[in-house]
């Protein structure tokens, strides 16, 4: 009787692991005082984590331009993802956090009228570690995004080093300074008209603001030490038009001698291509979590 009772305890078990999903709560709220407004932002948490008593390894996943905090649920479907690949042992049980970006590419204005790189490092990931259970250390704490969110999870990576065990940008928006010279009036104000400046042209849109925030140019003033203290892996289609910086940036890093993983994969800038990408990246981030 009582083998078949743990028999029984074993298959519900099973069954209910089989079933068991993360939480999504969209549209939480933290007070920025630095941005002088509410900024959203959408959490997902492990499925055992109202019942379990550990704080879990956290990845911030930031959202494009155009997007908002929940494009990563809602087309992502990072956590459907993400419950699939921890079931499987991909990924180990982690919180994700993708947090309201704006058209603010991560960075605080040249203006200072909307300083939101001072808002993530000063106020969201403080905010985070005390709302919820989380491993306040940077070997337990990894950042990824796509496209301005790719550029963002760099950035900071390569900002704040002391901060992130790993980073991994999908598509992320990496221009050479020739290209952002020649990009169109239109395009160039579309992205960056907040941030970084208005009616610039040519050369005079490499202003201080865009060259202290130019993950490539940050790369070359950096030494290979500084470089190596955070894991990178790199994903971009080749069918995308970030491909050419992209490509700069595996080239960077490889002649400082900067361990990291690139990839290019058959694909374009969408959703097709991030939805596919996005668990590898994870699986990297989780990776850097364990003890080895």
């Amino acid at each position: 009787m009582k083998k078949i009772q743990l028999i029984l305890l074993f298959v519900f078990s099973f069954i209910i692991g089989s079933f068991a999903q993360g939480i999504v709560k969209e549209k939480q709220v933290i007070k920025s005082a630095i941005l002088k407004r509410d900024v959203h932002y959408t959490i997902y948490l492990p499925s055992d984590y109202y019942t379990s008593e550990r704080a879990y390894p956290v990845t911030y996943l930031l959202h494009g331009h155009g997007d908002a905090d929940d494009g990563w649920i809602q087309f992502g479907e990072v956590n459907r993802l993400a419950d699939d690949a921890t079931k499987m042992g991909k990924i180990p049980p982690m919180i994700i956090v993708t947090p309201e970006g704006f058209g603010s590419f991560y960075i605080n204005a040249a203006d200072g009228s909307f300083n939101y790189e001072d808002f993530f490092i000063k106020e969201l990931i403080p905010h985070i570690e005390k709302t919820f259970k989380v491993k306040a250390e940077k070997r337990f704490r990894g950042i990824s995004g796509l496209s301005m969110g790719g550029y963002g999870s760099l950035l900071y990576a390569l900002k704040y080093p002391h901060l992130f065990a790993a980073a991994a940008p999908l598509s992320a928006a990496i221009w050479t300074p020739d290209q952002i010279k020649e990009m169109s009036k239109s395009q160039f104000d579309g992205y960056f008209i907040n941030s970084i400046g208005k009616n610039l042209t040519g050369a005079e849109r490499l202003t201080p603001t865009w060259l202290a925030n130019s993950p490539l140019g940050i790369i070359e003033k950096k030494s290979k030490e500084e470089l190596s203290a955070v894991k990178y892996w790199i994903d971009c289609g080749d069918d995308d038009f970030l491909t050419i910086g992209n490509a700069q940036l595996h080239i960077a890093l490889t002649n400082k001698n900067v361990p990291h993983e690139f990839r290019m994969r058959d694909g374009a800038h969408n959703w097709t291509y991030w939805r596919t990408g996005i668990i590898d990246a994870l699986a990297f981030i989780g990776d850097s979590f364990h003890q080895k």
